[in-house]
């Protein structure tokens, strides 16, 4: 045998980690499936992408995980991004994420919804809310310092209310580090306790530009502040985690400060203007989205071949009808072998086979008792000759036939010359009688 010709296995898992590593086409690979296996861990995440005929092992690093906004749960359906390669240790092919989204859904607005689904459980947004002041002393706000909000409410404030002061808390509000910072200000206006509102607040942007004010670290800051908080951030139609803890919301900068300072004519005239304003706005927003969402489903496989609908069901029905076949048939197969099993414990039971079973053990029984008589006898006998044997072997008058004698005095057997005197008479008895004697001498050993 030419043993040159063989590879070991990690030779032939090097090439093939080799031939994975090189494929062009699994440098870059986009992949969806639905999220199995999944168990939140530390570090790094482990686990399986899966569809209705196969499954793939997937590894996301602990650097790459952290970039995502939404938590994934098991069952989510996800698209990701990553590369396939093989694992030497184990042998098996896996794909390495570099970003995953939810299939369907932004993953900013996933984790959005996620924050909302557990705050709303704890009852934060149910918490009572507290009364703003009507006439405040003291405002305070946390926003940017170079941005247009503390411009707009000082702007209000000064107009609507001169008398008021207020206190700006200048924070990020924008970045990784923007919401620690809104919280920590938020707190600090808390600590100073002589405020009588709070207001906190950006400009409009993206959700990305939003999202340090749908952060939990914000949200519970708002819902343990003892001064009445006003949130305003992004414009009308956004709304954010703070919004929704906050004691008031209000759509711009410009409104939070009227909310915070007291009511006049024309301020109601300007609020019933932004209110239609704001209605017009969302109105616009609603049909949009509405008509992409139109747009959406007009283009869904379920329009362009509604025949795909049925497909799946059409190949279970099959599935189904081929398994009932099959159970039918098991069932009437288990029937048969149940009712012959029941018939023959019927006869066994019946009386007349017992009786006859009975007849045939009294028989078995007496030819039993017979035998054991028999063999009883035999032993007994054979036991009484064995003792006749030994009784016989052990006489004295055998003993006394093969020419032994003994000696008595005064009918007590003597033992022992010791026990004789000179002129002592003695008996001698013999097999066939008995002479007296006289003991002329006595010599001991």
């Amino acid at each position: 045998m030419d043993r040159s010709q063989y590879l070991t296995v990690s030779e032939l898992t090097k090439y093939l980690k080799m031939k994975f590593d090189r494929d062009p086409y699994l440098h870059t690979v986009y992949l969806t499936g639905e999220l199995s296996n999944f168990r939140l861990r530390q570090k790094h995440q482990y686990f399986s992408l899966k569809d209705d005929n196969a499954v793939i092992d997937a590894v996301m690093f602990e650097h790459q995980f952290r970039k995502i906004k939404f938590t994934p749960e098991q069952g989510m359906k996800v698209c990701v991004v990553g590369h396939v390669s093989l694992y030497e240790k184990s042998g098996r092919y896996q794909i390495y994420i570099d970003r995953m989204e939810p299939d369907g859904l932004g993953s900013l607005y996933l984790a959005f919804e996620q924050l909302k689904k557990k705050l709303s459980a704890e009852g934060l947004f149910s918490l009572p809310k507290k009364q703003i002041p009507m006439f405040p002393k003291r405002i305070a706000v946390v926003t940017s310092i170079d941005g247009a909000v503390i411009r707009d409410i000082n702007t209000t404030v000064r107009r609507r209310y001169p008398i008021a002061q207020v206190v700006l808390y200048p924070t990020v509000v924008q970045g990784d580090k923007a919401a620690a910072d809104i919280a920590r200000q938020i707190n600090r206006a808390n600590d100073r306790g002589d405020f009588d509102t709070l207001i906190i607040g950006r400009g409009g942007g993206s959700m990305e530009d939003l999202w340090p004010f749908n952060e939990e670290v914000v949200a519970r800051a708002i819902a343990n502040s003892k001064i009445p908080v006003i949130s305003s951030v992004g414009h009308e139609t956004d709304t954010t985690i703070a919004d929704l803890v906050a004691d008031q919301r209000a759509a711009t900068p410009t409104a939070a400060a009227e909310l915070a300072t007291p009511v006049k004519l024309n301020d109601i005239l300007l609020t019933i203007k932004d209110d239609q304003n704001r209605l017009l706005n969302t109105m616009r927003t609603k049909i949009n989205f509405d008509r992409q969402q139109l747009n959406k489903q007009l283009q869904s496989y379920i329009f362009q071949q509604p025949t795909r609908l049925y497909e799946n069901y059409a190949q279970k029905v099959d599935q189904l009808t081929q398994q009932l076949g099959q159970t039918a048939q098991n069932k009437m197969q288990e029937m048969r072998m149940n009712l012959e099993r029941l018939s023959g414990r019927l006869t066994a039971a019946s009386s007349l086979h017992r009786v006859q079973q009975q007849e045939q053990l009294v028989k078995q029984l007496q030819k039993q008792l017979v035998t054991a008589s028999l063999a009883n006898q035999n032993e007994k006998r054979q036991q009484v000759t064995s003792l006749i044997k030994q009784l016989d072997s052990l006489s004295p008058l055998k003993i006394m036939s093969r020419g032994y004698t003994y000696v008595t005095s005064d009918e007590k057997v003597v033992n022992h010359a010791s026990q004789l005197t000179v002129g002592q008479n003695v008996h001698l008895h013999f097999d066939d009688g008995e002479v007296q004697a006289e003991i002329k001498k006595v010599k001991e050993h």
